[in-house]
């Protein structure tokens, strides 16, 4: 409740910083999800810096704050001029708006398309498999239906004439990655832009995770396949400068080829007796301090900086993979060819989720992901420049990981919980059902220790039996404080 006489400043920071002590680490390069961090001393303070300069400007009205107008255009113009776009370019007349993140980025993609097309009845968007689940919620949300085309087990990308077949005379927009998430690979931009604009259909490349750094990793010599505004045919990009920008969360960059291709993206209402409304983005009021904040470290960093510490985590990448292929009993989904990797386990006596916990109490943070089709559970490495000082720790502990976990040995849930997954449906999940798995798998004021018994579980059940399962879990955990 809130304290009836406040609390002096000293003491708030003093609670924040001990509900922090939990946390994952966010720097010390090994977290490998969630935080991007390039290890670059003083950045973080020049962005908290920027930030607290605007904090209190609104992005509402653009003609009031004219400084955030600038700052947000600087960042297109950078993000646009670095994927192809601007003058002197085959796409001179790109134009973008900075959003909160990658979701609400493809979620404005979405948007855009869609009310591009009003005479469509029944709007349909082509989108990988391996696309991110964001295109899922813009879908959910604005009620379109979403066509998912499966990828290749072995390249983990979808075919050309697999999209082009999934295309109907529904469809307002197909999507693909540069790169995707869960494997990091780029999907073959240049041919499913072609198909999609021989339909007619605008194509959207989703460089939210890694796009930042591909054509500086082309510039080091990696060889990474055509995907932005060079492309013939791709419509629009979003790219997240709070990824491999490095900027503080949340900015987002969502660019349209042209205006005319990004005006159905707003919202403008002037039928009520108040201001006339008009949003370029999801939200009305926005606060100027992630934008500042961003702006900040893009003009620090500059080119120089963000080909720096690509090669730095080229080499990081490098040599995590290598540790990887050291390992009897691992392999790499995907050669990585970006900032991503992404290894399964090819012996039964070596659980992936047990490995995951062991090699979190060893300080290494890593992400497991869960079966889908004809790909099998995977860890999953986000690396940044930050990790490249800490990479000859990680194969020796790897090691360790492993052996740790095949003495362990595989989790085995009882025979009737197996079962119950494989049959049970989300509609039959009754609270006390959740409250029975909830207390057996020992999530009670917070999340265990170790995950291996709950991944176990959510990886025998279906798709739709892991979503339903996962909101209650997670609604279990966010109780108000009273």
């Amino acid at each position: 409740m809130i304290d009836e006489n406040g609390v002096p400043a000293e003491r708030v920071l003093d609670e924040i910083r001990q509900l922090r002590v939990g946390d994952r680490p966010v720097h010390g390069g090994r977290l490998f999800a969630y935080v991007y961090d390039p290890g670059v001393a003083g950045l973080d303070a020049l962005g908290a810096a920027a930030h607290a300069e605007s904090a209190h400007v609104n992005g509402l009205d653009p003609t009031a704050f004219p400084s955030l107008l600038a700052m947000e255009n600087w960042l297109v113009g950078a993000a646009g001029g670095l994927l192809g776009g601007g003058p002197g370019s085959t796409a001179p007349d790109v134009v973008g708006s900075v959003t909160s993140g990658g979701t609400e980025s493809l979620i404005l993609a979405v948007k855009a398309a869609r009310d591009a097309r009003p005479e469509l009845t029944a709007p349909r968007i082509v989108v990988p498999a391996s696309g991110h689940a964001a295109f899922a919620k813009a879908a959910h949300l604005l009620r379109v239906t979403l066509d998912t085309v499966p990828v290749d087990p072995v390249t983990l990308r979808p075919s050309v004439a697999d999209m082009a077949a999934a295309i109907g005379p529904q469809t307002v927009l197909v999507a693909c990655s540069a790169p995707s998430y869960a494997h990091g690979v780029v999907d073959p931009v240049a041919g499913i832009a072609q198909v999609a604009a021989a339909a007619g259909v605008r194509c959207h490349v989703d460089a939210c995770f890694g796009g930042w750094t591909l054509p500086y990793l082309r510039r080091l010599g990696v060889p990474v396949p055509p995907f932005d505004f060079t492309v013939d045919g791709v419509t629009s990009i979003s790219v997240d400068l709070h990824k491999y920008a490095y900027a503080p969360k949340g900015v987002s960059v969502l660019l349209h080829r042209d205006a005319t291709l990004r005006s159905p993206q707003y919202f403008a209402y002037a039928d009520w007796p108040g201001y006339t409304m008009i949003n370029p983005v999801l939200a009305s009021t926005r606060s100027g301090g992630p934008i500042a904040a961003a702006y900040a470290t893009l003009r620090h960093l500059g080119d120089d900086g963000y080909l720096r510490l690509a090669a730095t985590t080229r080499d990081a990448v490098g040599c995590l993979a290598a540790a990887v292929r050291d390992v009897d009993g691992l392999r790499l989904m995907a050669e990585p060819e970006a900032t991503v990797v992404c290894f399964t386990s090819t012996d039964p006596a070596l659980d992936l989720f047990v490995l995951v916990d062991e090699l979190t109490a060893r300080g290494w943070h890593t992400q497991p992901q869960l079966r889908y089709a004809d790909l099998p559970a995977s860890v999953h490495l986000t690396v940044t420049a930050s990790v490249a000082p800490r990479v000859a720790e990680f194969g020796p502990d790897l090691a360790a990981a492993v052996a740790a976990a095949r003495r362990a040995g595989p989790v085995e849930l009882p025979a009737d919980l197996v079962a119950l997954a494989g049959s049970l449906s989300p509609e039959a999940l009754t609270p006390e059902l959740i409250g029975g798995l909830a207390a057996g798998l020992g999530l009670g004021a917070g999340p265990p220790d170790r995950m291996a018994v709950v991944n176990t579980l959510l990886d025998a059940a279906p798709a739709a039996l892991r979503e339903r399962l996962l909101v209650e879990f997670v609604g279990l955990l966010q109780r108000p404080t009273w």
